[in-house]
């Protein structure tokens, strides 16, 4: 629960940000009239984004007849799942600077073009984070013992929920929040969902036939890990860590996990400041040449020195 949750609050929040830049740009700008259309992009996006997902639904449920297509679908939609989760972590860490004045940018191009180019921005702005949410949320909840049922749902509306909180009280200034650390800690515990839909994935592909493997085991401590328990259920609906793993499931766990959570940590290092020329030193003065008397008029050159 808490995995899809966390999807929702990451997501929602990034989407919740970009359209709280482009609302207040308007509003300062003084160009009102345009919000009609910006919420009209976000709405059409949400809306899409919800038919997407319910497709994935329905594909998986209704219009596949066997197992093994059903966990060959499972698999492919987890790893395209991981691809997007890793794309978009990077991408919003080296992004987070620069996005609203890039939005900014564009949409003072859209206002110069008309309305639709406004409700388009604002559409194509939503949609990305609504159609990697859909394809998230459906990876992790059937990676997770639960699906995407009732209470998978639920927790996805939180997190949205508490994200759109989160973003009204931001472009009020109500609160104040530290989005680099925020985005960073996320981030983190999204790179260990994504490692576990992997695994998920793996596990899947086994099951269809297409690897092989599904019953060499790496471990098995069900002995004295209990799925049961409420740890063994929260690190399964988490970080899909399970008791009796394969061992590709396992390989692909730490493969995935450990570097990019090392790549994602690290800092970035700072581009390097040109140095500054060195100041030349300044030009010693010669010393003034003793003077000459050869060419001085001859009334000065033959006064004759006072006598005592």
């Amino acid at each position: 629960m808490f995995a899809t949750y966390l999807i929702g609050l990451r997501e929602g929040l990034e989407a919740t940000l970009v359209v709280s830049i482009l609302v207040a740009f308007l509003v300062k700008s003084q160009r009102r009239d345009r919000l009609p259309q910006v919420w009209a992009g976000v709405g059409l996006a949400v809306a899409l984004s919800v038919g997407f997902g319910s497709l994935i639904q329905c594909t998986s449920t209704s219009l596949l007849r066997t197992s093994e297509s059903r966990e060959l679908f499972e698999a492919v939609t987890s790893v395209a799942a991981v691809v997007f989760v890793t794309w978009m972590i990077f991408w919003m860490r080296r992004a987070a600077r620069t996005i609203a004045g890039e939005l900014r940018g564009k949409l003072t191009d859209a206002l110069a073009v008309g309305s639709l180019a406004v409700a388009g921005m604002a559409f194509l702005a939503v949609i990305r984070e609504g159609l990697e949410t859909a394809l998230i949320f459906y990876a992790a909840a059937e990676s997770a013992a639960g699906g995407t049922g009732p209470g998978s749902l639920l927790a996805l509306a939180g997190g949205i929920a508490t994200a759109v909180v989160i973003g009204f009280l931001l472009y009020r200034s109500a609160v104040r929040i530290n989005l680099s650390r925020f985005f960073t800690w996320t981030g983190a515990l999204l790179i260990l969902v994504a490692a576990g839909i992997l695994k998920y994935g793996v596990h899947d592909f086994q099951e269809a036939g297409v690897l092989p493997g599904l019953n060499d085991l790496a471990f098995d401590i069900s002995a004295t890990f209990d799925p049961s328990s409420w740890y063994g259920a929260l690190l399964a609906g988490m970080f899909n860590i399970t008791a009796a793993p394969t061992v590709l499931e396992l390989v692909a766990w730490v493969a995935y996990a450990v570097p990019v959570l090392v790549l994602f940590l690290r800092k970035p290092a700072q581009p390097a400041q040109p140095a500054k020329p060195a100041r030349p030193a300044e030009p010693v003065p010669a010393a003034a040449p003793a003077a000459d008397t050869s060419d001085a008029p001859a009334d000065v050159a033959a006064v004759p020195s006072p006598r005592a």
